[in-house]
């Protein structure tokens, strides 16, 4: 079996997305089709507010396709309080069609630039390029339990390993516009400033639902200190990095265990199963791969040609913000 190709819809009212797409592809629904539209809205909502439909037939190939509303997205980028698709959001990924939200782009470019601190506050003063990607592409999973007890433990290097120029085309001008760090060239390093003060300056502008983890796990309760004062506290603590690192792996525990509940729901209990299985292949070659296609001329016709089947499937009238799919993946030699 082909590895499953993941797509993500974000739509501006997804009650009326849900209820024209039942029309259309009903079949592509678990039984939770037969409550209609809302009630699958209201699904959608738990959690990471993202509904899944999986183990499509789709042009000789599988897929799964998410559903998110577009204001849910954007408070996720900016607040990340799941990181489920902003986490995704900060691996080099394809987008297919979008309309213009300036919104939406501001929140994309403010969530790669989060990645970026918290990846600078959980590194040593020096270390290489690859090591920051490795930093980045493993934040979603930081705290994920699948990784403990389904998912392939070697997940990050092979998402980081294959497409590192995809990552410095992702992150190249945020790093070039950064001014706490140096990258040299010669020494094919990077140095940040970790003194408290520089720290700080990175702490403060973390996401807020960070920021909150971060306070919740330092400040002892009944003492309401602000913001600012705890987060100057941990600047100056030698575990700051792992203060940072047990903040985002609470917000992903939390958001991984409901939306992987969620699948039982969404995807029924066969399907449920099925991805579990493929899962845990250890050869990892069944394992659905999040988004992810080859960077070669045939499979560029060929995603258009995937384009081509899926987009005619979303419902007339319903405005769709943006579509995407996949890592970007570069063939192996």
């Amino acid at each position: 079996m082909n590895n499953m190709l993941d797509f993500v819809f974000a739509v501006d009212d997804a009650v009326t997305w849900h209820m024209m797409n039942l029309t259309k592809n009903r079949s592509h629904y678990s039984f939770l089709k037969v409550l209609g539209p809302k009630q699958i809205n209201s699904v959608q909502n738990y959690g990471a507010g993202i509904y899944y439909n999986t183990l499509v037939p789709c042009n000789g190939r599988i897929i799964k396709y998410g559903v998110i509303s577009t204001d849910t997205l954007i408070d996720d980028l900016l607040h990340w309080k799941t990181l489920y698709v902003a986490g995704r959001l900060q691996k080099p990924v394809k987008i297919l069609t979008q309309n213009e939200n300036s919104k939406l782009q501001a929140a994309l470019v403010s969530n790669l630039k989060s990645a970026v601190t918290a990846a600078f506050l959980m590194l040593p003063e020096s270390f290489s390029e690859e090591d920051l990607y490795m930093q980045i592409a493993g934040l979603s999973y930081t705290g994920d339990f699948r990784m403990i007890v389904g998912e392939d433990r070697s997940k990050v290097q092979n998402i980081v390993e294959p497409n590192v120029p995809h990552f410095q085309k992702l992150y190249s001008n945020i790093l070039q516009d950064c001014p706490q760090v140096v990258y040299k060239h010669h020494l094919g390093r990077l140095e940040i400033d970790k003194s408290p003060e520089g720290q700080f300056a990175q702490l403060m502008s973390l996401p807020r639902t960070l920021q909150q983890q971060i306070t919740s796990l330092v400040d002892p309760p009944g003492k309401n200190r602000d913001v600012e004062e705890i987060l100057l506290q941990v600047a100056h603590d030698p575990d700051c990095g792992f203060v940072v690192h047990q903040g985002i792996s609470r917000i992903v525990r939390s958001s991984s265990v409901v939306q992987s509940a969620k699948t039982i729901l969404t995807a029924g209990v066969l399907h449920g199963k099925l991805i579990t299985t493929e899962n845990t292949d250890p050869s990892g070659r069944n394992r659905p791969q999040q988004m992810q296609m080859s960077n070669t001329r045939k499979d560029s016709r060929w995603s258009h040609d995937l384009l081509n089947e899926i987009v005619p499937r979303i419902p007339q009238g319903c405005r769709v913000s943006w579509v995407l799919h996949g890592n970007v993946q570069a063939e192996r030699k």
